[in-house]
């Protein structure tokens, strides 16, 4: 029996395949979110069935203990699963619990347990140079002029307006002609007004001149060679292919581009605040460790340039 044929036959397949609409449409959760939760409800109730021995149906979930969630973690973390994926994985076991026991009428009363302890990691912030000539040499190597712009105009979107890819890919043709600000719809649905530069206006002006495919409407700005809605994984292989070409290192990804918007920002004294509505942050911590970002920035500079350093 294949992995998928075993989800669908334990009793509470029904029970993830309605969380899995839940997350879908009442949630609005992004696609892949939705996956990753969906297969950790399943991954947690094949384990409860083995840790048990026996079949478990959904009214078993209003007796899943703090014993039973660290042991389901303890798998997890020996199948090679790092801080940061257990405790993502941690809060999608909570949320499916919460979900199971409001189904059935109980007050959801989730195990207490600490999430394991994340490492404090920092954006690696590009140079305004390389920033630039990273978007560029993904330009000048496209298969066609008007790919070029188009990558062009999305790579600045990201470096120059700090939108994220699927932001990016998500604007349609509505947004024409572009003006001094555009509204972006984030995570959650969450919608948020950035300013566009100058540099932002004439590349995508530029990318609209020159696709071969009518932009209108509802229709995705940024299209594919056959005129469809553009892949993201095709914005990540320009930037890696760009990235190698130009020998830099491959934390340099397109979402780097958009902490080095934010990170160049800061220095440059853009208040907090500010920075969270521009990066469409739900928290201000989200937005705090920018300022670490800075400060490591000075660090460096202090170090390489202080005689006593």
């Amino acid at each position: 029996m294949s992995d998928r044929a075993r989800e669908l036959a334990h009793p509470a397949s029904e029970l993830a395949a309605r969380w899995d609409s839940h997350l879908r449409h009442d949630r609005r959760r992004s696609p892949h979110t939705v996956r990753a939760y969906v297969a950790t409800a399943h991954r947690l109730i094949a384990f409860l069935g083995a840790y048990r021995g026996e079949m478990i149906d959904a009214p078993a979930f209003g007796s899943v203990s703090s014993a039973d969630l660290r042991a389901y973690l303890a798998q997890r973390r020996g199948e090679g699963l790092g801080p940061s994926s257990a405790a993502r994985e941690l809060s999608a076991v909570r949320a499916f619990l919460r979900y199971a026991a409001e189904q059935h009428g109980r007050v959801a009363q989730v195990p207490r347990m600490r999430s394991p302890k994340r490492p404090r990691t920092l954006p690696r912030p590009a140079s305004p140079d390389d920033a630039m000539g990273l978007a560029e040499d993904a330009a000048q190597a496209a298969s066609a002029p008007w790919i070029g712009a188009r990558d062009l105009a999305i790579l600045l979107l990201l470096y120059g307006a700090g939108l994220r890819v699927a932001e990016a890919l998500s604007l349609t043709a509505r947004i024409l002609p572009i003006g001094s600000t555009l509204r972006v719809t984030g995570k959650r649905s969450k919608t948020r007004v950035v300013p566009v530069i100058p540099a932002i206006r004439e590349a995508i002006d530029v990318y609209v001149r020159q696709c071969p495919y009518p932009l209108s409407g509802d229709h995705p700005l940024f299209v594919g060679a056959r005129g469809g809605p553009l892949n993201p994984d095709l914005v990540r292989r320009a930037v890696a292919a760009a990235r190698k070409r130009l020998g830099l290192p491959d934390s340099l990804t397109p979402h780097a581009l958009r902490h080095s918007f934010a990170t160049h920002l800061l220095a440059r004294g853009a208040d907090l605040r500010a920075l969270q509505e521009l990066l469409g942050h739900a928290s201000l911590s989200s937005t705090q460790i920018y300022t670490a970002v800075d400060a490591a920035r000075l660090l460096d500079v202090y170090r390489h340039a202080h005689p006593r350093a």
